[in-house]
């Protein structure tokens, strides 16, 4: 197989988009705005440019989702606004997530300018972390008028966005030019800033006026038998080394992953677009139980991965056989491979932070009595791209409360 780890999906035409756009039966209350975590508001949009206002159809995406361009590529729209279109009741839903990213790319070839600043103010926020979350709310606060720091522990930013999401689903030009917008409305970045390495939270919390912890879920889950095993890779470092790479890396003829969400999904079909002719994705979860999107499965599926679901390891040797034990039905399989990757979830690292988990486990996104909040993956909620907009929504909006108002 030939390397197409640098194709993205097709896009629509301008035919293709006002054609689909056509299609919307322009509901009174639409559902499928409702449905949409980050409150992007499709229908809106979508009416727009069925009258051919395509500049205002952008102005509304990006007045709602500062990453509009981003979760039109990622967001699982299958499962939100798709899902809730009308049209489900008559044939099939409108295509949301495409018109999206017909919208926001004709933004960016027309140079649109459509993010403006409120009147500046002389307080400070620094945001720890520039994954989606953190992304959101420094754009959000930097348009209320605030001085925006953020520090990103890389050397660049955008998190999992430029170092996971697969550049077939989400090209690095595009994170780029996302945070091009972001970077004009003022906010400032600093590189290889690691909290507990290189600054500490209390000097943070004298040196600002509030501080947002963005920090996302960037260490990888283990399995105890897969330690020190010269096979074994985590799904985090295998994502990021394909993509700052540019897909140049080599893969062997098989490999085995293990997990079945989205993140599985993407190290299954990245091995298959870079060559890998055998790849096994085996599951602890039944096809009916299923954690990755639908869209993701039949990527996996259209690229020739063989998934078995339902499926524990129980057993790995030093050369890469791997015993798994059905949940359900009497059945044990052993699969040999030079690769296993493993992709059964991710969580924080809050090492250097004296914080603990208790302290995050509230809905106001704020460590009680201190002027820090969180963000995105560490904070209550769903825990992906669109969602981490939605929370960077609601933090940006709790943060201006909190620094125009009561401060106790």
């Amino acid at each position: 197989m030939a390397n197409d780890y640098l194709v993205e999906e097709k896009e629509f035409t301008p035919r293709d988009a006002i054609e689909e756009a056509s299609r919307c039966l322009l509901c009174l209350d639409a559902p499928c705005s409702k449905s949409c975590p980050a409150g992007t508001d499709p229908a809106k949009f979508i009416r727009s440019l069925r009258f051919k206002n395509i500049t205002g159809a952008a102005i509304t995406i990006r007045e709602n989702n500062i990453l509009g361009g981003i979760c039109a590529r990622v967001c699982p729209t299958e499962k939100y606004c798709e899902s809730a279109c009308s049209r489900c009741g008559i044939d099939k839903p409108i295509k949301i997530g495409k018109i999206q990213r017909f919208i926001t790319d004709y933004e960016t070839k027309a140079k649109l300018e459509i993010l403006e600043v409120e009147d500046v103010t002389n307080k400070k926020v620094a945001v720890v972390g520039s994954g989606p979350a953190g992304l959101t709310v420094a754009g959000k606060l930097a348009m209320k008028g605030y001085h925006v720091l953020v520090l990103e522990k890389n050397d660049k930013p955008g998190g999992y966005l430029r170092y996971g999401i697969p550049e077939y689903r989400l090209p690095n030009k595009v994170v780029d030019e996302e945070i091009a917008r972001i970077e004009k409305l003022g906010v400032k970045f600093a590189y290889n800033y690691e909290i507990g390495r290189n600054f500490n939270l209390e000097d943070l919390k004298k040196t600002n006026d509030a501080v947002v912890l963005a920090l996302g879920f960037s260490k990888a889950n283990m399995l105890d038998m897969f330690n020190d095993n010269k096979h074994v890779k985590t799904a985090v470092e295998f994502l990021a080394n394909a993509k700052e790479k540019k897909g140049k890396i080599r893969v062997p003829e098989s490999a085995i992953i293990v997990g079945g969400g989205d993140v599985a999904m993407d190290v299954a079909t990245t091995l298959k677009k870079l060559g890998c002719k055998n790849v096994t994705d085996v599951a602890y979860e039944q096809l009916c139980e299923f954690r990755a999107s639908a869209h993701e499965l039949e990527l996996a599926r259209e690229n020739g991965v063989t998934i078995m679901d339902g499926y524990i390891p129980t057993k790995v040797t030093k050369s890469g056989q791997v015993t798994f034990e059905h949940r359900v039905i009497n059945s044990t399989v052993k699969i040999k491979a030079p690769l296993i990757v493993l992709a059964i979830g991710q969580v924080s690292d809050f090492s250097g932070i004296n914080i603990t988990k208790e302290d995050l486990n509230n809905e106001e996104c704020r460590i009680k009595g201190t002027n820090v909040f969180f963000a995105g993956d560490i904070a209550l909620g769903d825990k992906t791209v669109v969602h981490a907009v939605r929370s960077g929504k609601e933090v940006a909006e709790k943060v201006d409360e909190y620094l125009r108002g009561d401060k106790r």
